[in-house]
């Protein structure tokens, strides 16, 4: 038997049981579109946090309270060992000092309760200064962001967000209106434009106060962490010098702080989403090899719809590798249709996820279309193995007779 031959024949009994042919082939597609909307989910969110992180610029400096022995994130500092020193606003007035540093913007986070006229919600409270509207490019629609204010200066004023301004005002306009934050009466001075989006933060649903205001809203005498702007991308390496220089030199000469750069956390957040993606990846897989038992039972049954034909192969003098042969490749271009289609469902639902969410742009890596493609072949042939090795033991006088 001939390759054309063989190829012709596989081609052949996959057009003469369309039935057979579609539930494999569906089987197929679904773990291959599977793989690929999964890990665009992943990849997606890896790309959607990155251009948030280079939104803000390539000199930027993040400080948090505590010192990291693990080279992790710096929300986890200070968790290996005591409890590191807080920050206080004279640490971060002392930033100044340095030449290299060109602004500093300190955070306070919160949640509390805001009230206009009876009407009220939870909101999340985010303290902070002037510079943080420059940094993540906040877009204002009426009125302004806060102003440039001493830090210890408590000005009861606050800027909202899209959602919360038609919550509470409807199409009135917010700004000058006074609102409750809490126990304490604010006035609002600024409505940020809808859809805004930062670092992963909702600005439709964000309220920003004063720094000083916010520590009093909640009762401390220190920041959460801040970000640290260098002069210049050259100048980064010496602001971040200066800062660990400046804090130990306050902090009795303990280095309790972990400073990163942009390049260091992006990095950090590359091996989680790799992981993660890798995970959906290998979780989307298993349905392949569900597709590939799929495989198995059905060529299994395709061995016995064909025993006559199987027998007059083998009287015409077909070899058992060549029977074999012919159930593989029919198993082969199968799945190779099915990964096909597969592959065409994925992208166009990843392009259907684009539509329905704009702002991230979701991808299937190139490694995981590959590997999609290639794992549903080699289901194929794996378990294709089985119904062929039984084709290929058929008695050809028996299987000549039905039996």
């Amino acid at each position: 038997m001939r390759l054309p031959d063989r190829n012709h024949m596989a081609i052949a009994a996959v057009v003469r049981y369309p039935l057979r042919s579609s539930m494999l082939l569906v089987a197929i597609a679904i773990g291959v579109a599977a793989v690929l909307v999964l890990t665009s989910l992943g990849e997606g969110a890896r790309l959607y946090v990155t251009s948030q992180f280079n939104s803000m610029g390539t000199h930027l400096l993040f400080v948090t309270p505590g010192k990291n022995e693990v080279g992790g994130l710096g929300g986890m500092a200070g968790s290996l060992g005591g409890s590191p020193r807080p920050f206080t606003l004279g640490d971060v007035r002392s930033l100044k000092r340095s030449p290299y540093i060109s602004s500093t913007t300190p955070m306070v986070m919160g949640t509390a309760n805001i009230n206009y006229q009876g009407l009220e919600r939870d909101i999340g409270v985010l303290g902070t200064t002037h510079t943080m509207k420059r940094l993540f490019e906040y877009e204002v629609k009426s009125g302004r962001f806060l102003p440039e204010l001493d830090l210890d200066n408590a000005s009861p004023v606050c800027v909202i967000g899209d959602t919360i301004a038609r919550e509470l005002f409807g199409t009135a306009e917010p700004v000058g209106k006074w609102v409750r934050i809490g126990d304490r009466r604010v006035r609002v001075i600024g409505w940020l434009e809808q859809g805004g989006q930062s670092g992963g933060r909702d600005l439709d649903e964000a309220v920003f106060v004063p720094i000083a205001f916010a520590m009093q809203v909640y009762n401390r005498e220190s920041v959460q962490r801040m970000m640290v702007e260098a002069t210049s991308d050259e100048s980064l390496v010496k602001a971040k010098r200066d800062v660990i220089g400046i804090i130990k030199a306050r902090h009795f000469g303990h280095e309790d702080i972990t400073v990163m750069d942009q390049g260091t956390i992006l990095s950090t957040f590359n091996k989680i989403f790799l992981v993660l993606t890798s995970t959906l990846a290998g979780i989307a897989a298993i349905s392949l090899a569900v597709a590939g038992t799929l495989i198995m039972n059905v060529m299994l049954v395709a061995v016995s719809q064909r025993t006559a034909e199987i027998g007059l192969l083998k009287a015409l003098g077909a070899r058992r590798s060549q029977i074999i042969g012919l159930f593989l490749t029919e198993a082969t271009l199968l799945s190779s249709l099915g990964a096909v289609v597969g592959v065409l469902v994925g992208y166009a639902s990843i392009e259907l996820l684009r539509q329905l969410v704009p702002l991230v742009d979701f991808q299937a890596p190139d490694w995981a279309v590959i590997s999609a493609v290639l794992m549903a072949i080699a289901s194929g042939l794996l378990f294709g193995i089985m119904p062929a090795r039984h084709a290929a033991d058929l008695d050809p006088v028996e299987a000549l007779a039905g039996r």
